[in-house]
């Protein structure tokens, strides 16, 4: 390894570790967080982050939706080059651990810090970026920064977005993080994330790191069921409208199908029904109401597509034998999507200077890297996670691959950028 590129261990730690404190939640195993987009802890976590890409000589902005860069465009590059890109988000969902997202972040700047310290030099600028309400949890179903930064949410439409007290634009206002215009993706010459793997793979492999071929589609599916409350006492079973039973048939029925895509067809094919609200929720009252969020995923659009289908078909049952309403939404689909090669290379490259030969695998999680790499050359680096645990404060990386890692994004980093 080139020593001029070596990183500072102690650095990434020591910003992990700060970043924790935003939002720590007591817990009695691990470290948890809550850190919602617009919140008081998002403000500290987000100020921590300008705090330290003003303290690396960054040049610091921040869009309307509160998208977050630091610049670095050194005297010797060409200024308007597209740059290269690095980073991750700063949110969590509730009582998350603290390396999902963050370590993405603080591995860029601490590529760029790395460079900085080094003799190389570099054809084109390097942004650090942290995108907004990745995880979504609070205002949108998830990538809303980067669904902005990729042209396919507006603004205007973003900002509007409301968690049914506050609009997004309100909540960036109030912590002082709502910005002008917006990032442009497609004007990246790359994009580089560095995520905790959310699995065991590489743990069972023995691996620190493994190069990401594929981000899995995901689609997501609100669907209400109108039946009738009754007295539970004196309805005769055959004259119930129960929204509660048919919702039960349902969720079973997607999880037989998606059983059988996955023993079949594509064994990382998933369907979770992750929400579901009864009304009035009394126990001695019929369900009059269900309503359910549906969360669809694979490496094969073929397969969302047939789990997708067979909803309808189960909710269209529903409605002709049990004669209630049915309504379904698929507000938030994404397909699945491949890494590009010269990113994926740069990564390789990268472990190889380690004297590392990364496995290659698929992320079966949603990332901002899915909506970028629609605009721009996109790949993606997995860190090792210990027993697979994520969103939860069990969710763990030991700080020797957290470190491994950004050493190899630092190396991938520099060679997109051409540095020499």
């Amino acid at each position: 390894m080139n020593n001029e590129l070596e990183i500072d261990r102690k650095a990434v730690q020591n910003d992990l570790e700060r970043s924790a404190n935003f939002g720590m939640v007591d817990t009695d195993d691990g470290i948890g967080r809550t850190v919602l987009t617009g919140t008081p802890a998002n403000f500290a976590a987000r100020n921590y982050f300008v705090d330290q890409l003003v303290t690396a000589g960054l040049d610091v902005s921040v869009d309307a939706v509160g998208n977050i860069t630091g610049r670095w465009s050194p005297p010797e590059c060409d200024d308007s080059a597209d740059p290269v890109a690095a980073g991750s988000h700063l949110d969590s969902v509730p009582e998350g651990g603290i390396f999902d997202g963050p370590l993405g972040v603080y591995a860029a700047l601490e590529a760029v810090r790395t460079l900085k310290r080094g003799t190389q030099t570099v054809d084109r600028p390097i942004e650090v970026v942290c995108f907004t309400g990745e995880e979504g949890t609070r205002f949108a179903d998830g990538v809303l920064g980067s669904s902005v930064a990729t042209g396919k949410r507006s603004v205007e439409d973003a900002l509007s977005l409301s968690d049914g007290e506050i609009t997004l634009e309100a909540a960036l206002e109030d912590i002082g993080f709502r910005g002008e215009g917006r990032i442009d993706a497609s004007k990246w010459d790359s994009w580089v994330e560095l995520h905790i793997e959310q699995g065991m793979l590489l743990e069972r492999a023995e691996e620190p790191v493994g190069v990401v071929s594929r981000i899995t589609g995901t689609t997501r599916c609100h669907i209400h069921i109108e039946g009738e409350a009754n007295h539970a006492g004196t309805t005769p079973m055959h004259d119930r409208n129960d929204a509660l039973a048919a919702a039960s048939e349902l969720i079973l029925t997607i999880e037989s199908e998606a059983q059988d895509i996955a023993n079949h067809e594509s064994n990382s094919a998933v369907a979770t029904v992750g929400s579901l609200n009864v009304e009035p929720g009394a126990i001695n009252v019929i369900p009059g109401t269900a309503t359910l969020d549906i969360d669809i995923r694979d490496v094969k659009h073929s397969s969302i597509d047939r789990i997708l289908q067979t909803i309808k078909d189960a909710c269209e049952s529903i409605r002709k034998d049990r004669g209630l309403s049915v309504s379904i939404k698929t507000p938030y689909s994404i397909p699945p999507q491949p890494m590009t090669e010269r990113v994926r290379n740069a990564l390789r490259d990268g472990s190889e200077r380690l004297d590392i030969a990364p496995p290659t695998l698929s992320s079966g999680a949603g990332h901002d890297t899915m909506q970028v790499a629609d605009v721009t050359d996109a790949g993606m680096l997995f860190a090792r996670s210990r027993g697979g645990h994520s969103h939860s404060p069990l969710e763990h990386t030991d700080w020797l691959d957290c470190a491994f890692a950004t050493q190899v994004l630092t190396n991938a980093v520099a060679k997109l950028a051409g540095a020499e």
